[in-house]
C-alpha cells in the first residue's frame, strides 16, 4: 500500500490507525482488579504506585475511589492494597504484611515472570545484569529480589564499563516495555563481552510490547507522521515514539487530543495513530475525532496482529470475573 493509495482519489487527508495498539492483557487485568477490588471491599482501595502509567485511568479509577500512594506507611492499618501492574520489591510485600494489609497483587504475570528468572540465576549465585531503566517501577521490583546481585544497565555504554565480580557467572534479564531494538544491541554487547552470559529461557521483552512496536515499524511506511497516545511516564508508549523515528517518520507522544494543535499538522497528508499499552481506547476515540475535525477525514484501519491473550484474575476476586469490564 503507497501513500498515494491511502491518500484516496479524493485528495482527503488520511488518518490510518493501526492495530495492535492500546490496552495489553496485564492492563486490563489490573483496571480489571482495582474496579472489582472497589466493587467487593468499597472505598477506599489503597493502589502502590500508579495502577498502570495512564493519567486517565489513575484519574478515573481516583474518581470510584481508588488512594494511590508511594509508600507502605501511607496506608492504614488492615485496609485493602493493591500492588500496580509493575510488581514489586520484597521488602514492599513484607511491610505490607507487618501493616497487616489486605494485599491484591496485580501484578501482570509476565513481569512476575522476570521476577522469578531473576529468583533463579541468584540461587544459581549468579550476578545478575537486568537491562532497563533504573528509575522505572518494573526495574526498582526487579532489581529488589537479589539487590546484593543485580546491576542495571541502560546501555551499550553502560556494558562497556561493567565490572563484575565474576565474568563467568553472568545472567541478564530485561525490563519487559523496552525497543526491541535497543535490547538487543545490549544483548549483543553483553553476549560480546561475557560468552558464558546466561539468558532467560524466553524472551522477557512482552508479547504487547513487541507487537505494538512491529505494528509501528509498519505504519511508518505509511504515513508523515506517526501520534502515539499515552503518559509520559509510560515506557512503552515512549518507546513506540523512538521505533517510529528510527523508521524515519515523524512522531509524537500525546496524552490525549487536547495535545493536538492544527499548525502541527500543517504539510501533512498522512497520519499514522496508534497508543501504548496503558492507554484506554477512548483516547484514541476522542483523538480520531479532533484529527477528523483537523480536514483528516479519510480514515483507514490497518489491522496487523490479532492479539487475544487473557490473564486470569486473583482468587479473592476471580468470582467476580464475570462482571469485569474490558
Amino acid at each position: 500500500m503507497t501513500l498515494t493509495h491511502i491518500q484516496g482519489s479524493n485528495g482527503a487527508k488520511t488518518l490510518v490507525r493501526v492495530r495492535p495498539r492500546g490496552f495489553c492483557a496485564g492492563v486490563v487485568r489490573a483496571v480489571d482488579i482495582v474496579e472489582l477490588a472497589l466493587e467487593a471491599f468499597g472505598s477506599p482501595v489503597y493502589v502502590h504506585h500508579e495502577i498502570v502509567h495512564n493519567r486517565y485511568v489513575v484519574d478515573q479509577l481516583r474518581r470510584r475511589g481508588a488512594i494511590f500512594v508511594e509508600s507502605i506507611d501511607e496506608v492504614p492499618v488492615g485496609a485493602v492494597l493493591v500492588f500496580s501492574a509493575h510488581g514489586v520489591p520484597p521488602r514492599v510485600r513484607a511491610e505490607a504484611k507487618e501493616r497487616q494489609l489486605k494485599v491484591i497483587d496485580a501484578t501482570c504475570p509476565l513481569v512476575t515472570k522476570v521476577h522469578l528468572e531473576a529468583l533463579k540465576f541468584a540461587r544459581e549465585g549468579r550476578t545478575l545484569i537486568l537491562i532497563g531503566h533504573r528509575d522505572h517501577q518494573e526495574i526498582v521490583g526487579t532489581s529488589g529480589e537479589a539487590p546484593e546481585r543485580t546491576v542495571v544497565v541502560g546501555s551499550v555504554q553502560e556494558v562497556d564499563e561493567l565490572q563484575v565480580p565474576d565474568p563467568t557467572r553472568l545472567a541478564f534479564l530485561t525490563q519487559t516495555t523496552l525497543s526491541l531494538y535497543d535490547t538487543q544491541e545490549i544483548v549483543a554487547r553483553l553476549r560480546a563481552r561475557f560468552p558464558s552470559i546466561a539468558d532467560p529461557a524466553s524472551d522477557d521483552i512482552c508479547y504487547a510490547t513487541q507487537n505494538r512496536q512491529e505494528a509501528v515499524e509498519a505504519l511508518s511506511r505509511e504515513v508523515d507522521l506517526i501520534l502515539v497516545v499515552g503518559s509520559a511516564n509510560s515506557s512503552n508508549s515512549n518507546r513506540l515514539v523512538e521505533v517510529a523515528q528510527r523508521a524515519g517518520v515523524s512522531a509524537r507522544l500525546i496524552e490525549d487530543a487536547n495535545d493536538i494543535a492544527a499548525e502541527s499538522l500543517r504539510n501533512v497528508r498522512a497520519v499514522g495513530l496508534t497508543a501504548g499499552a496503558s492507554a484506554p481506547e477512548i483516547l484514541v476515540e476522542q483523538v480520531s475525532q479532533r484529527l477528523s475535525s483537523f480536514g483528516f477525514t479519510n480514515h483507514r484501519d490497518l489491522d496487523l496482529i490479532r492479539e487475544d491473550v487473557r490473564f486470569t484474575l486473583p482468587p479473592e476476586l476471580a468470582s467476580r470475573q464475570g462482571r469485569a469490564a474490558n
